[in-house]
């Protein structure tokens, strides 16, 4: 599996590129290998040639793969919808969870962190497009769900994280990543601490670029790396 190799470092410098021409600090930005429905030993591949976080959608697959490949090998962020019956195995098996919407669900995850004596990283989904379909916190109610979050004892607020709509054209996708970035400096200007607001995660394979140039810390990169979907 070679191409997975020649893949990765054609992402890499990708990212590397667009953040030297917008003059940001390449080593500011995240690549997370978006491994749902890809084999153990794809995986495997892609962290032998140096990808460094894999991103899972589905928590019982997550927990397979992450049972067989090592909690160590890599980090593991969730980056996935994730309900509040499965908070419990996210908060044992995630370094980082992208997807928190709802004060229930931040409230289930501190709950479950402080039963394992953790601080569990988190990042605040926003429904940046409003679709019925996307998960997400409504965009008027980000900057109190962000300040509510605070306030929890297991919980550790890094940042933001936007699912814009798929475009064939990336451009297209470059006002969401605008408005990601406003709704950040809105909850920095209610008090929230920057150290809560320090991460960005937008951008996947066909938009990380533009997503990049507009600020991006993480950006979440599956065909790109792995091939189409199986």
């Amino acid at each position: 599996m070679t191409w997975i190799k020649d893949n990765l470092m054609a992402v890499h410098k990708n990212i590397l590129d667009t953040a030297r021409s917008c003059g940001r600090n390449p080593e500011d930005i995240h690549l997370i290998g978006v491994s749902k429905k890809k084999p153990v030993q794809m995986i495997k591949q892609a962290i032998d040639a140096g990808l460094t976080i894999l991103g899972e959608n589905y928590i019982q697959e997550a927990m397979e793969k992450i049972d067989a490949i090592g909690r160590d090998a890599a980090a593991w962020h969730f980056i996935g919808h994730l309900q509040s019956n499965k908070a419990r195995f996210a908060v044992q098996y995630f370094d980082l969870i992208h997807t928190v919407d709802s004060f229930k669900l931040a409230k289930e995850i501190d709950k479950q962190a402080g039963k394992i004596q953790k601080c569990q990283k988190i990042l605040l989904q926003i429904n940046i497009a409003m679709e019925d379909t996307k998960s997400g916190a409504q965009k008027d109610a980000a900057v109190d769900l962000a300040k509510k979050i605070m306030g929890f004892e297991n919980l550790s607020l890094q940042g933001l994280m936007c699912m814009p709509p798929y475009f064939d054209d990336p451009e297209d996708a470059r006002s969401y990543f605008k408005q990601l970035v406003q709704i950040r400096e809105e909850i920095l200007a209610a008090g929230v601490h920057p150290n809560a607001m320090a991460q960005l995660s937008m951008g996947m394979s066909n938009d990380f670029v533009v997503a990049i140039q507009e600020g991006a810390t993480m950006v979440r990169v599956g065909t790109a790396i792995f091939g189409s979907r199986m």
